[in-house]
């Protein structure tokens, strides 16, 4: 038997499953963002879906799947098949918030998962439109304090709603909170003066800070923003204890292969390690994550671990 033969014979005495793993991937790979287009979530799913399909040669197609959270894609690719073919760009608030929030979101964000990579972190930016007439924290604490106000969110267990929850808390005030099915309507609602306020990232609302459609009136994270320079952070603001980060992450359905993971680990981190995309996504307000597989499986587990006493505390309900 010629070499040739011999090799053809044992591929084909190899499991299904173990040439399968050989050839991934060798049709297109779906990435489900939990959140609708537009969205901060959308735009950084479409970035990093290009990496990937630079790294593994095959097209990575963004699949939005929004509801609940981000909990109905991640329950999707939670109950899709190991096989690297369904990817989950999961947020903080799938992976960390929604366990504690909902009494049964569907899914566990660890044991349901593979840890891939964690992507890109950044607080995120209280804002108003202009005609509600405040230009500071102090003045929202003191406007809500005299009437009602409404604080939109792209939906309940999203950084803008637990944002919205700690404001009450640390403001001492009532606010109510409108979920949206995704941030783009929200952000809609927010410039025609429907709703008073909203938490949300800096990619999101960077164009109409810029097109003055939006007034920004802090960031929730521990310093300024070097695109942001003159935006006080919440608590320089006046609200003490007072940090909110979104953090984005790659995530397959548990039993993962080990070689499908290192791939993907290795797309993202090659993304963040490109100069001109990592300025690119510093001057949207969003940094740079990265790293094993291992440091996302302890994010995650300490995401859980943060959130559960403060929706406690706050008597944070689904809405």
């Amino acid at each position: 038997m010629t070499p040739r033969r011999i090799l053809l014979a044992a591929a084909a005495a190899m499991p299904a499953a173990a040439r399968a793993q050989i050839a991934w991937p060798n049709r297109p790979i779906r990435l489900i963002v939990p959140f609708a287009a537009g969205t901060t979530t959308d735009i950084l799913g479409r970035i990093l879906a290009e990496a990937i399909a630079r790294e593994v040669g095959q097209p990575c197609v963004v699949d939005n799947r929004a509801g609940a959270g981000g909990n109905v894609g991640s329950v999707a690719v939670a109950r899709s098949a190991p096989d690297g073919y369904t990817l989950l760009l999961g947020t903080n608030g799938t992976h960390g918030i929604n366990t504690s929030l909902y009494p049964d979101a569907g899914f566990d964000p660890v044991r349901d998962f593979t840890p891939v990579v964690p992507f890109v972190t950044t607080p995120v930016i209280l804002g108003v439109p202009p005609a509600l007439g405040v230009s500071s924290v102090a003045e929202l604490v003191a406007l809500a304090k005299r009437r009602s106000l409404s604080f939109a969110s792209a939906g309940n267990g999203t950084t803008g709603h637990l944002s919205q929850a700690l404001f009450n808390l640390r403001g001492g005030v009532e606010t109510q909170h409108i979920p949206y099915r995704n941030a783009g309507q929200a952000v809609t609602d927010l410039i025609a003066g429907r709703v008073d306020a909203m938490f949300y990232h800096p990619l999101g609302f960077k164009p109409h800070i810029e097109a003055r459609t939006v007034r920004p009136l802090a960031i929730t994270g521990a310093a300024r923003l070097s695109n942001l320079p003159d935006l006080p952070t919440i608590q320089e603001a006046g609200l003490p204890d007072f940090i909110v980060l979104g953090i984005w992450s790659l995530y397959g359905p548990t039993g993962l292969a080990e070689e499908v993971v290192a791939r993907l680990n290795r797309a993202a981190n090659a993304l963040l390690a490109d100069l001109a995309a990592l300025a690119n996504l510093r001057a949207q307000g969003v940094e740079p994550l990265g790293g094993p597989p291992e440091r996302l499986a302890v994010m995650t587990r300490d995401e859980v671990s943060k959130w559960r006493p403060i929706i406690a505390a706050a008597n944070i309900r689904p809405d």
